[in-house]
This record gives C-alpha cells, sequence and structure tokens, in this order.
C-alpha cells in the first residue's frame, strides 16, 4: 500500500507546485492540518484511466453551480435594494487581512467585487505580517461596535505568531458569516440546534443538492476531510438531513471501500484527482469541493484548475457530479453574501 499525502482545505484554492511537495503549496484562505491516507498504487497515476462498462451507463448530470449562484444573488441583489429603500440600511461586510499573501488577496479582492456586484457594502483592513495579535483584536473589536458592519471575515491563514482560534472567537456572534464561532457550531451539532449562520462552503453545497432535487435523507453519505471548515460542519449538516454519514480522515482504514459504498461523496481533501472512478459506486452523487491550482503551461495563466475527484474517469460512473471549476466555489461566495443580508435583516428586524 502506498501512502498518499492529503492536505484538508476549503474550496479556496491551493496552488501545487511542479515537485508536488505539499509543503512547499501556497495554502488556502482556511487550510486544516494534513490528512494521510492509505490507498492503491493507481491513485498516483495521471487522471487518464478510462472506465469500460459493458452496460455503456450515460454520463453524469452536472452540476452547473455558477447559474445557481447567479439566481440567489441575484435575489440577494432585489433585497439588499429593498432593504436601502425601506429603512435605509445597507448590508456591510468587513474583512480583514493580515499580511501580503497573493492568494489571500486574490479572495479578498473576489469577495469585494462580489459584494459590490450585489450591492453590499464592503470594508476592508490590511495589516502588515508582523501586525500583532492585539491590533487584529482592536479591528474586530471596533466592527463588532460599529452599527454599519452586519458581517466580518478574518482572512485566514493567519501569521503564525497569532492564534486563530483567539481572533476568530472574538468575531460577535451575530456578525459571524463565516459560520466559525464555537457557539454557532455548537448549535449545528446539537439535535434541534438553529446556528445563527452555518459555514459557507457545506451551506452552499447542500443548496445545491436540493436545488438539483437530490434526495438526502436515508441516504449513505461519505465526506472526505474532517477539517473544522468544510468537513465536519458537513458531516453535522448532513446529519441534520437524516444521512447516514461516514467521515473519512487520516486514520481511516481501507478509504476506497467506504467511499465505494456512498449513495454521496463529498470531497474536500485538497488533494488533486485522488478520488478515482473506482471509488464511486456506479449512480452515486459527487460533490467535488476541492479547487488546486496545477502546473499548466499550455494555459494563458499557467496553471489548470482541478479538483479531489478525477473528473474524466467519475463523469462515467457518477449520475451527478460538480466540476471544479463552476461546482461549489460559486456558492461559497454566494452563502457568505446570504449571510451578511440574513445578518442585517436580523439586526435590523427587517423582513
Amino acid at each position: 500500500m502506498a501512502s498518499l499525502m492529503l492536505t484538508d482545505c476549503s474550496s479556496s484554492t491551493t496552488r501545487l507546485i511542479p515537485t508536488n511537495r505539499t509543503n512547499g503549496a501556497f495554502l488556502p484562505r482556511r487550510c486544516i492540518g494534513q490528512l494521510r491516507l492509505s490507498t492503491t498504487a493507481s491513485s498516483r497515476a495521471g487522471c487518464t484511466l478510462s472506465i469500460s462498462s459493458s452496460s455503456s451507463p450515460s454520463p453524469a448530470k452536472v452540476i452547473d453551480g455558477k447559474a445557481e449562484a447567479k439566481k440567489i444573488t441575484d435575489q440577494i441583489t432585489i433585497d439588499v435594494s429593498r432593504m436601502k429603500e425601506s429603512i435605509g440600511v445597507v448590508p456591510g461586510l468587513a474583512v480583514i487581512l493580515v499580511g501580503d499573501r497573493k492568494d489571500s488577496e486574490t479572495y479578498v479582492t473576489n469577495k469585494k467585487l462580489a459584494c459590490k456586484s450585489v450591492g453590499i457594502k464592503s470594508l476592508e483592513v490590511l495589516l502588515p505580517e508582523d501586525s500583532s495579535e492585539e491590533e487584529v483584536l482592536k479591528y474586530v473589536a471596533a466592527f463588532n461596535d460599529d452599527h454599519s458592519v452586519h458581517g466580518i471575515l478574518v482572512q485566514l491563514p493567519l501569521p503564525s505568531h497569532m492564534n486563530e482560534q483567539k481572533i476568530l472567537n472574538a468575531v460577535s456572534i451575530e456578525k459571524d458569516v463565516d459560520g466559525f464561532h464555537p457557539l454557532n457550531i455548537g448549535r449545528l451539532a446539537m439535535k434541534g440546534g438553529e446556528p445563527l449562520f452555518v459555514p459557507c462552503t457545506p451551506k452552499g453545497f447542500i443548496e445545491l443538492l436540493h436545488r438539483y432535487n437530490i434526495e438526502i435523507e436515508g441516504k449513505r453519505v461519505v465526506v472526505i476531510g474532517r477539517s473544522n471548515i468544510v468537513g465536519m460542519p458537513a458531516a453535522l449538516l448532513l446529519l441534520k438531513e437524516n444521512a447516514t454519514v461516514s467521515v473519512i480522515h487520516s486514520k481511516t482504514k481501507n478509504p476506497e471501500e467506504i467511499t465505494r459504498e456512498a449513495d454521496i461523496i463529498i470531497s474536500a481533501a485538497g488533494q488533486p484527482t485522488m478520488v478515482r472512478g473506482s471509488w464511486i459506486k456506479p449512480g452515486a452523487v459527487v460533490i467535488d469541493v476541492g479547487t488546486t491550482q496545477v502546473e499548466d503551461l499550455s494555459a494563458r495563466s499557467g496553471y489548470r484548475l482541478v479538483g479531489d475527484v478525477c473528473y474524466e474517469e467519475a463523469c462515467k460512473v457518477a449520475s451527478v457530479i460538480t466540476p471544479v471549476p463552476g461546482g461549489v466555489g460559486p456558492m461559497t461566495i454566494a452563502m457568505l453574501l446570504s449571510n451578511t443580508l440574513t445578518s442585517a435583516k436580523r439586526i435590523h428586524n427587517f423582513e
């Protein structure tokens, strides 16, 4: 059995360097540790294996996350305009970025553009890498007290000298639009509990499943990855949907066999093309959360985006699949905007 390194990440982009050394990679906005799973040697090969079947199954239906996100943001635009006209309030989202990581700067820029597109006010604080933890906490406190701010997002990862959890815990639960405050996660974990906000990526792909009329109740679901950002909240959300949930993590034995039993696969490991066609039960639904930048000199940008799932193989086995890009990613941004609007409505008692 070969050893496979995985980075357990959100849907934010990871850069895979040409030498394939994970420790040298550009990490995503939130990246929690690493997973090491045992898998067969075939998983190390390029994603070119053809899946043959005597029954010649139909290609998987592709979920258009970009189109669904557009429907959601169109409605958000209407609601933001109505709120402004009715009570003179514009929802506001504040982002705190520490350091000069190019990937983090890109994510902040994208969120700023998304806010502008729906009429949400965007504020940002850019702090140098050597800023103190106290400086960051000062801005968090200021935004907590600012009535024009309805959502606060601390861009991760933070510099290593900062206590990430301490800073996230300082965000007011009423403005925790990322859904990472311990009380929000605790409420999500409780049977019958109602968090004020649900983490954006899990909330986004659950919404996609609903919009495509994919039944979750009673289904066997495998979640690959147990990060605080995607894997764990995803498992909790799926339990609330009455699914039977298995979580594959660093100590899981025979992950391929477990995954092959799933009706729905949620992959959030951050390892490109790890999930092969042979891992998937015919007719299963595949939700690919991973997004990795892989060097591609033929592309104008010099790279291409791939997911955790070997798409060319999976689409011949699965019944429904999300692409990368254009699947879960756009829904994550849409859910962030939705959570910010919800926060503003709740704070101002606006229906």
